[in-house]
């Protein structure tokens, strides 16, 4: 019996140990990373190999994914309008975290209705880049560690660039410069208002709404969208201001 125990501490403190060195050697790639990419384009996604991985897993052959990255002096000022107006309207204001609406999520789930969200650019940028798209309280937290990572090492214009980049528009569409050529046949730089707008329409859920299709729902979206556009302070200008 005594034997056993001391066999079953062995193997506990091999294990911790290793685990010990995964976390600090995993830890370390990880700040490799995220100071590489606040200057090199992010080629490959956490999000991407996901859905890459699932359509083998359930047989969609037919799965290619489209991603053309594109700096953000040549996007137009219209897409960093829309997503910043549709998505997180504080996004040059907080630290990467919006407590206000963090306070109304927690409230409005607590009453056992449907899920709502509140993450900012920072964090989908964390989750899209480096993690994936589960909700579990575990991607959650690694979600958090590196959202406070890239808000510090990469500022705000870098984290839309990279965010812009690498979001989901579509059934593998990444980024703003492969769903301007796929859905428009043009390019980001020449989006228009309109198609920026409704590009950042289906962001809530780029599988559930289309832009090709776009319903009546997504449709008063891009309405409201545009609305939101024009009230807010321009991102581009304020960008400008700043270098």
């Amino acid at each position: 019996m005594k034997s056993a125990l001391l066999i079953l501490q062995s193997l506990l403190n091999s294990f911790l140990l290793l685990f010990a060195r995964m976390l600090r050697y995993g830890s370390a790639f990880l700040l490799t990373l995220v100071l590489l990419f606040a200057w090199l384009p992010v080629p490959y996604t956490g999000v991407m190999l996901e859905r890459q991985l699932s359509s083998w897993f359930t047989g969609k052959s037919g799965y290619q994914a489209r991603h053309n990255w594109v700096a953000i002096e040549k996007i137009s000022g219209h897409m960093l309008q829309a997503v910043v107006a549709a998505e997180d309207q504080k996004f040059l204001q907080h630290q990467g975290f919006d407590m206000q609406a963090i306070e109304k999520a927690f409230v409005y789930n607590s009453k056992g209705k449907k899920v709502r969200g509140a993450s900012t650019i920072s964090q989908q940028t964390a989750k899209n880049v480096f993690l994936w798209s589960d909700r579990s309280w575990f991607r959650k937290g690694l979600e958090s560690g590196i959202t406070v990572l890239i808000e510090g090492a990469w500022g705000k214009q870098r984290i839309l660039e990279v965010y812009l980049n690498s979001v989901e528009f579509g059934s593998g569409v990444y980024g703003v410069e492969a769903a301007a050529k796929h859905f428009f046949g043009t390019s980001a730089a020449r989006l228009s208002r309109q198609q920026a707008a409704l590009l950042a329409a289906v962001l809530p859920n780029p599988h559930r709404f289309l832009v090709k299709r776009p319903s009546p729902y997504v449709q008063k979206r891009q309405q409201w969208i545009l609305k939101q556009m024009r009230q807010l302070a321009p991102v581009q200008k304020a960008f400008n201001s700043q270098s």
